[in-house]
């Protein structure tokens, strides 16, 4: 099975490692030839950490897009949720796809909002499946390298109406997803959007004065920061439910993905666990606010969680608050549009039309 790999930074590069130590043909994409060009010295990508330690060889290195999804099987998106958009236009500008596209991970309103950046284009949208996070917690340590420590156990799966080959696109490529409902359920379980946003904005202080030179999931967790994230999860939580979904709260579905420890104990507090996670435990902090950790947490993860959270007539003052906090931090003028109910195709929807587009069989 031959896999076109969209992405040459931390995510992209550990599905280049897994997928090939797993019996798949990869073909790795990457619009900037930089990055490619690291690669193609180093004669792959170098690795170590939780897959072992070697070198990833993808059949290919491309920046020409149309020759990374020529004749494969399936396209994996491995790209920040901040390019989407663009990938979605560069795409339709391509032709029309109908190879299975998987998010990993769609983020928040992913799927919807890769769907839509199609139809602004005038072109139908291909079937597409959206993960709920990133299957790798990985981080380049040199720009031939990655370090992955960890690779999930387990992630939600869901995708659009009429994409089902893409739900068999994911579960081919990573076995340990599981098929939720729809998309809001996968996109409510975005682990990133309640577990970035309380220590990036009670931390900003810190950041800007040590440049992100302290661990985030361990120096930066403090107790105050772990209430802050327990509240926005409370949030998070009844949105699901004004849905009627019932999703598992913060720490168990860290502890399914593999980033709490199984011994850890629920009585010792979520703070604890995350900070005894050995997968996240050597990451460091944003080393600006300029770091994806605001950019895309807050505008890709927290302001589509509010318009969901709209449509469902579902209060979420923790939310808005840290979505306004951001917005003052690094400067309303340089805020991006972000995910909003339009980006996502369904601005002036209600309830129930929403629930119609993600249910509907025609």
């Amino acid at each position: 099975m031959i896999v076109a790999i969209l992405g040459g930074g931390n995510g992209g590069a550990s599905a280049v490692v897994d997928l090939a130590q797993r019996g798949f043909q990869t073909r790795l994409w990457n619009r900037s030839a930089p990055i490619l060009e690291a690669y193609q010295q180093a004669g792959g990508i170098r690795y170590d950490g939780a897959l072992g330690q070697g070198l990833g060889k993808p059949r290919m290195l491309t920046t020409a897009l149309a020759e990374a999804i020529d004749g494969v099987d399936i396209i994996l998106v491995c790209l920040p949720t901040t390019a989407h958009a663009a990938l979605a236009a560069a795409l339709a500008e391509v032709g029309t796809i109908e190879t299975p596209v998987v998010l990993n991970p769609g983020h928040t309103g992913g799927a919807l909002a890769f769907a839509e950046g199609f139809r602004r284009c005038g072109s139908p949208p291909p079937p597409t499946a959206e993960l709920s996070t990133l299957t790798y917690v990985a981080r380049k340590p040199e720009p031939d390298s990655v370090r992955i420590t960890a690779v999930a156990q387990h992630v939600w799966l869901a995708a659009l109406p009429g994409s089902e080959a893409a739900v068999t696109a994911a579960k081919a490529l990573y076995p340990c997803a599981e098929p939720a409902t729809d998309v809001l359920f996968s996109g409510l379980a975005n682990v990133n959007m309640v577990l970035h946003p309380p220590g990036a904005i009670l931390g900003a202080a810190w950041v800007e004065a040590r440049a992100g030179d302290f661990t985030f999931y361990v120096e930066g967790m403090s107790d105050g920061v772990g209430r802050a994230l327990e509240a926005l999860d409370r949030e998070r939580l009844a949105v699901a439910a004004g849905y009627g979904h019932a999703l598992p709260d913060l720490f168990a579905e860290m502890q399914s993905i593999g980033t709490i420890e199984q011994a850890a104990a629920r009585d010792d507090g979520l703070v604890a666990a995350i900070r005894t996670g050995l997968a996240n435990a050597q990451i460091k902090a944003p080393d600006s606010l300029s770091h994806r950790y605001y950019h895309e947490d807050f505008w890709y993860g927290l302001r589509p969680f509010l318009v969901f959270a709209d449509i469902a007539g579902v209060r979420v003052p923790v939310a808005e608050s840290l979505m306004q906090l951001a917005q003052a931090l690094t400067g309303n003028a340089a805020a991006p549009e972000g995910r909003t109910a339009r980006a996502m195709g369904i601005a002036g929807m209600n309830k129930q039309e929403l629930l119609q587009l993600l249910h509907s069989t025609t």
